[in-house]
């Protein structure tokens, strides 16, 4: 819906015939150059009106990108995973170290008794 009325060429003609003779022609240049520049003063507010328009949908597009990551922070799956995965092995992991510690105790301790001067394994 286009709420602008179109002009062609012959209602143009219409125009500045009607403007010659009601304005004259002395003053017509200055007609000319104030109705200029208020068409570019309407032209730079309709630019205004839509940049800030154009800034608020950005914005807004912005806040709803912010929500939703924060809202994957809160729900990481792969984090939930990784940490139920950590759990599930930790004491896998304490049972090893201790079977390794106990198995280094043990080594240290046979070649302790077997060789009086040599000296404990390092690990």
């Amino acid at each position: 819906m286009n709420l602008v009325p179109q002009f062609g060429f012959f209602e143009l003609i219409l125009i500045a015939v009607v403007a010659l003779v009601v304005v004259g022609p002395k003053d017509l240049p200055k007609l000319m150059r104030s109705a200029g520049k208020f068409v570019a003063q309407a032209r730079r507010m309709a630019a205004e009106f839509t940049s800030a328009f154009d800034q608020m949908a950005r914005e807004s597009e912005m806040e709803d990108l912010r929500k939703e990551i924060e809202t994957l922070k809160k729900e990481n799956v792969f984090a939930k995973a990784k940490q139920e995965i950590d759990e599930s092995v930790a004491p896998i992991n304490q049972e090893m170290r201790k079977e390794a510690t106990d198995l280094e105790k043990a080594v240290t301790k046979s070649v302790g008794d077997s060789d009086p001067d040599a000296e404990p394994a390092k690990s």
